[in-house]
């Protein structure tokens, strides 16, 4: 299957200032006339699945697309046979309104059911329960303190916080559940809105820090936050079991049955499990992932050998973050790696490539640098090939299964009337081709047998990956 992303440019109704735009959030949502269901999305191929990009949802680390959102997403384009494009809100507060605007079809966040938010969408059964907790920071002395005087300290039971400050993201689940908790305990809490640009994590963060006195969020989430910093507290419960799901619009039934049906057959699989312990419950990995420099979330990098890749790049033309997609297809970013082949190092070199080229293929700096040279060469070869995307994945297929076997590729696409000269839809079906007896033994054909569908998925991968890294890594 074929994963897709794109970046888009985001219409924000609510919030712009200009005299333009003074509608209501209500109003806005209201104004949506799109229809789109999922014979529409068959017949496109794709499913446009909005989400945002957090340290649960979507991010990327170590070079590698994660998510639990992304995870689940993955396995749905599967179920409904289409590809998947995720597209990414920049906060919480557009999810709705990129929805019924069209922009896509829908809404894979850990919404949080209600029934304020049932008047425009419609959810889907829910994927798990939480409960939200208020998140709040032991004293400053807490590790030379006994439990019972620690939690003398901080806030045990909501009532506590009549008179007090929590701050929440505007327009969430959390604002609303503080205002409904007003009301039950008798007494004002005080609601100091932040803007939905700020992700949940950093919201946690600004609690650790010491920029806000409490915060309110799902107790997952909480809970995997304070494993990490334990100067947190997340134990006070401030509502009952809430239900999280999805949405979609309400003229698309079809699509909203398939997904539920997808919903209760997946819960019941132990893959869905794993992936949901994987981000919220697997408190080691979520520490390693926070330290790491390769989180998305913290910098910019997608591999400790960026400096080297950008350099070789840069002499061969290409974008860095292409050539390093091409480096984790092949490794992972594991210098030492093997190939069942033979090929080894970060650009699994064949052994007689290597000697060619006269390197060390396990050597990171070698390896870079003799895949650098050997891609120029495949570059070079196909310099008949005007359009430089179309050159780029010529030269990729060539890098993985041989420029011969490409030749031959497209000697089959002027016998199919494809056009030699174009990858896309053309060249890449034809290597397909050269799987089937009845095509690697015609005359023509001089060098056999390819197992075809590995340059067609290695061109394909490469490229969504490229295209992941283009939206979080600046060039």
């Amino acid at each position: 299957m074929k994963y897709y992303y794109l970046v888009l440019i985001f219409v924000c109704f609510a919030c712009k200032n200009d005299s333009k735009n003074t509608k209501s959030l209500s109003e806005n949502l209201k104004l949506s006339k799109v229809e789109v269901d999922l014979q529409e999305i068959k017949e496109r191929g794709k499913l446009r699945a909005i989400t945002t990009y957090s340290g649960t949802t979507f991010f990327l680390y170590r070079g590698r697309t994660m998510g639990f959102e992304y995870e689940l997403l993955t396995r749905l384009a599967d179920y409904l046979e289409v590809e998947l494009e995720v597209v990414i809100a920049r906060n919480e507060d557009e999810l709705m309104e990129m929805l019924l605007a069209g922009e896509g079809d829908l809404i894979a966040y850990g919404y949080t059911i209600l029934p304020s938010r049932k008047e425009y969408i419609e959810f889907t059964n829910p994927l798990y329960f939480s409960n939200q907790v208020l998140v709040q920071r032991k004293p400053d002395n807490w590790r030379r303190m006994k439990l019972h005087q620690i939690k003398n300290r901080l806030i045990t039971d909501p009532i506590q916080l009549i008179g007090d400050t929590v701050s929440v993201k505007k327009n969430s689940s959390y604002a609303e559940r503080m205002k409904s908790l007003s009301q039950e305990i008798g007494g004002e809490i005080v609601i100091d809105t932040i803007p939905g640009t700020k992700t949940t994590e950093e919201i946690i963060k600004m609690v650790v820090d010491g920029k806000i006195k409490y915060t309110v969020v799902d107790q997952n989430i909480a809970n995997i936050n304070a494993s990490y910093y334990p100067i947190l507290d997340a134990n006070t419960q401030v509502s009952f079991s809430q239900q999280i799901g999805w949405g979609v619009r309400k003229n698309s039934p079809v699509l909203l049955e398939a997904v539920n049906t997808w919903i209760d057959e997946f819960k019941k699989e132990v893959d869905f499990h794993v992936i949901f312990n994987k981000y919220y419950k697997n408190k080691r990995k979520y520490k390693a992932r926070v330290k790491s420099e390769f989180y998305s979330i913290n910098d910019e990098k997608i591999s400790p050998y960026d400096d080297m890749i950008k350099k070789y790049a840069e002499e061969i033309g290409w974008d860095w973050r292409l050539l390093a997609s091409l480096t984790f297809q092949e490794s992972k970013f594991q210098a030492q790696s093997e190939s069942w082949a033979g090929a080894r190092g970060l650009m699994q070199i064949m052994p007689e490539t290597a000697k060619e080229l006269n390197i060390n293929p396990n050597d990171p700096y070698e390896s870079v640098k003799g895949g650098t040279y050997y891609l120029k060469q495949l570059w070079e070869k196909n310099d008949d090939i005007q359009d430089s995307i179309q050159r780029i994945k010529f030269t990729l297929a060539a890098y993985n299964c041989g420029y011969a076997h490409l030749k031959d590729a497209q000697r089959i696409a002027k016998l199919k009337d494809r056009d030699p000269l174009v990858w896309d839809d053309n060249v890449e079906l034809s290597i397909l081709d050269l799987s089937q007896p009845e095509y690697y033994n015609l005359p023509e054909m001089r060098y056999g047998y390819v197992r075809g569908i590995e340059p067609y998925n290695y061109v394909k991968q490469i490229f969504k990956r490229y295209e992941h890294y283009k939206k979080f890594i600046e060039e």
